[in-house]
């Protein structure tokens, strides 16, 4: 009995006393966050065009610097409805951190505007892939999926499904990961 207590003293203080392993995003994972994949190397973004809500051309190179949570979504679907205000709540919580939604596939410019308006987002921008072009070269099959990228425009992790991006553990995990090793 004696054993184990002093193990978990051990651990206890070892982890205090070394934000490093405290600060591991994998260990503060919970609930949604549970969903989030992080790669063991980054991965490299193919290039594609985007265009944002009036059809100039946009490109995520314009993040380059910053860490990004990029998030697909479209109009159509009820989950990434759902989860957009708690990216635009995330925004807000981290400005350091750029949040970035990306409407694939066939949406049309004014049922965008008019889903901002509706939901009440104020600090996200709109940009779109209208054929699909990264959002295929990036597999991603359902919606809506969201990936976080390093400030060299590198996949670090991804998450199927929908999420409470504003959530305490998934405001950790993201400050750790821009806290680094």
């Amino acid at each position: 009995m004696m054993r184990k207590t002093l193990a978990v003293l051990y651990t206890v203080l070892a982890l205090g006393a070394n934000p490093a392993l405290a600060e591991d995003p994998a260990a503060l994972r919970e609930g949604d966050m549970k969903k989030l994949a992080l790669h063991e190397a980054p991965v490299a973004l193919p290039e594609a065009a985007l265009v944002t809500l009036d059809d100039a051309p946009a490109s995520l190179a314009e993040y380059r610097g910053k860490w990004v949570v990029l998030n697909f979504w479209a109009t159509w679907c009820a989950p990434c409805r759902a989860e957009m205000p708690s990216l635009d709540r995330l925004q807000a919580a981290l400005p350091d951190l750029a949040v970035v939604p990306v409407a694939t596939g066939r949406n049309e410019p004014a049922a965008i505007t008019r889903f901002y308006e509706e939901a009440g987002i104020a600090n996200l921008p709109v940009l779109r892939d209208p054929k699909s072009g990264l959002s295929r070269q990036m597999g991603i099959m359902a919606l809506p999926v969201t990936v976080i990228l390093n400030p060299e425009g590198q996949e670090v992790a991804r998450l199927i499904g929908d999420a409470e991006w504003d959530s305490a553990s998934a405001q950790a995990v993201l400050s750790a990961l821009m806290a680094g090793p």
